[in-house]
C-alpha cells in the first residue's frame, strides 16, 4: 500500500454538537487523517446540513449508522474509510462501534467507552478477534508535559511511587441546567443515556487514567463516596475516592460539576520516595518537579532536555503554548500512524502506540461500576474487580 492518509468516518459529532467539531480539528492537525464521511445526527435533517457545510460528498452523508457502516464497507478499497470515529452520548457507543469492528473497520470512540461493563467486555473481546484497534479519546494523556511526568516515572527519577493526589473540579453543573435547555446536562445526567454515574462517568475516570498512565500502577481496591449534591438531579453531581495501587501506594482521587467558579481544573500530583511530580491542565506546557533534598524545577515543554516522546508529541518551540486541541491530536496522530503502519505490514513503534486502547475502556468502565457499588456499601475497600 503506498502511502497516504487513513480515511474517517463520523457518527454523531453534527452542528449541534460540541466534541465533534474538536475530534475533526485534532484529526486534522497533522495531516494523518482525511475526514470522508458521516452519519452526523440522529435528526437526518441536521446530519445532512451539517455533511453539506462540511464539503463531505453528498453520496457519503449519511442518515444512521448502520446505513453508514453497510454502504462503506462496500466501496472500493481505495475509497472506503479505514476507520470510524463516535462522538455519540454513552448510551451511543456499543452498537456502532461493535457493527464498524464487524465490518472491518478500526474505532476511534469517545469516554467512557460504553454503557456499562459487560458492553466494554465485548468490545474487548471483538477487537481481539479482530485483530482491528480501537483508540478512547483520554484527551489529557495526550499533553507533552504528562508524557514526561510518564518518562521520568518509569525512569525512577522520582523513586518508588508512594502516593498519588489527582482532583477534577468544573462549576458547570452547579445548578439545575439540564432542565434549562443544557442538552449536554441533560444527557449526561440521565441513567438511561449516560449510565450509572453523572460525575465520576464523565471526568473521573479522566482522572482515574491519568493516574494510572502516568504512574504506570494499577488502581487495586477503592473506597468511595457519591453524592448528588444539587436537589432534582439524577446522576452524582460530585465524589472523592481512596485509591490503593498495586504496588502498595496510596491515593485519592477528588472529582466534582459542582464546584462553583472551577472551569475545568484538572491536576495531579505524584509523590515517591525522592521526589514528586505536579500537573496542572489548565497550565499545560508546565511539569513541576519537586525534590527532597534540592530546590524544585520547572520543567517547560519545547525545551531539549525533555525526553524523546515528550518532544514526539510536541510541534511548536518553546514559549509556544500548545493545548487541548494539540493533546487530543497527539492521539488521532499516533492512532492513525499505528493504523498506517499495520495496514502496510510493518510493526508500529512504541511511539506510535502510545494512545489509550480497549484495556483503558475496560478499566474504566470498571471503575465506574467500583465506584458505584462502594458508594453504596457501608464496606470500606472493594477491590478492584473487572
Amino acid at each position: 500500500m503506498n502511502n497516504r492518509k487513513m480515511r474517517m468516518g463520523m457518527i454523531g459529532g453534527g452542528k449541534d454538537a460540541f466534541i465533534g467539531a474538536v475530534h475533526r480539528i485534532a484529526a486534522n492537525i497533522d495531516g494523518q487523517v482525511e475526514f470522508c464521511c458521516g452519519a452526523l445526527s440522529v435528526n437526518p435533517e441536521v446530519g445532512r446540513q451539517s455533511g453539506k457545510e462540511l464539503f463531505l460528498d453528498d453520496d457519503r452523508i449519511y442518515e444512521n449508522y448502520q446505513e453508514m457502516i453497510e454502504k462503506e464497507s462496500q466501496l472500493p478499497a481505495d475509497k472506503r474509510i479505514d476507520f470510524v470515529t463516535i462522538v455519540t452520548p454513552n448510551f451511543a457507543h456499543f452498537a456502532p462501534a461493535m457493527m464498524a469492528l464487524d465490518h472491518g473497520f478500526n474505532v476511534v470512540i469517545e469516554k467512557p467507552i460504553a454503557l456499562s461493563l459487560e458492553e466494554a467486555k465485548q468490545l474487548q473481546q471483538k477487537v481481539e478477534e479482530t485483530g482491528l484497534v480501537l483508540c478512547l479519546t483520554h484527551t489529557y494523556s495526550g499533553y507533552p508535559m504528562v508524557k514526561q511526568a510518564r518518562e521520568m516515572v518509569k525512569e525512577g527519577k522520582i523513586g518508588a511511587i508512594r502516593k498519588i493526589m489527582v482532583e477534577y473540579p468544573q462549576g458547570w453543573l452547579s445548578t439545575l441546567t439540564e432542565r434549562e435547555g443544557n442538552a449536554g446536562a441533560a444527557w449526561r445526567t440521565d441513567p438511561k443515556k449516560s449510565g450509572k454515574s453523572g460525575c465520576m462517568g464523565d471526568i473521573g475516570t479522566h482522572a482515574a487514567q491519568l493516574a494510572e498512565y502516568i504512574s504506570g500502577l494499577k488502581i487495586t481496591k477503592l473506597c468511595a463516596d457519591l453524592n448528588i449534591v444539587v436537589p432534582g438531579r439524577g446522576l452524582d453531581d460530585d465524589g472523592n475516592v481512596l485509591l490503593k495501587f498495586d504496588n502498595g501506594a496510596n491515593g485519592v482521587l477528588i472529582a466534582s460539576q459542582i464546584a462553583a467558579g472551577e472551569e475545568n481544573a484538572l491536576k495531579i500530583k505524584i509523590y515517591g520516595e525522592k521526589g514528586g511530580l505536579e500537573w496542572h491542565q489548565m497550565e499545560p506546557n508546565t511539569l513541576i518537579v519537586k525534590w527532597l533534598d534540592q530546590p524544585a524545577q520547572i520543567y517547560r515543554a519545547g525545551q531539549a532536555y525533555l525526553s524523546d516522546i515528550a518532544k514526539h508529541n510536541t510541534r511548536v518551540p518553546g514559549g509556544h503554548p500548545e493545548g487541548y486541541l494539540e493533546a487530543f491530536a497527539n492521539i488521532y496522530r499516533n492512532f492513525a500512524l499505528t493504523i498506517g503502519a499495520i495496514s502496510k505490514g510493518e510493526e508500529p513503534t512504541a511511539a506510535m502506540l502510545d494512545f489509550p486502547k480497549v484495556e483503558d475502556g475496560v478499566r474504566g468502565m470498571a471503575f465506574i461500576e467500583n465506584v458505584v457499588a462502594s458508594s453504596a456499601s457501608d464496606q470500606k475497600w472493594f477491590d478492584f474487580n473487572i
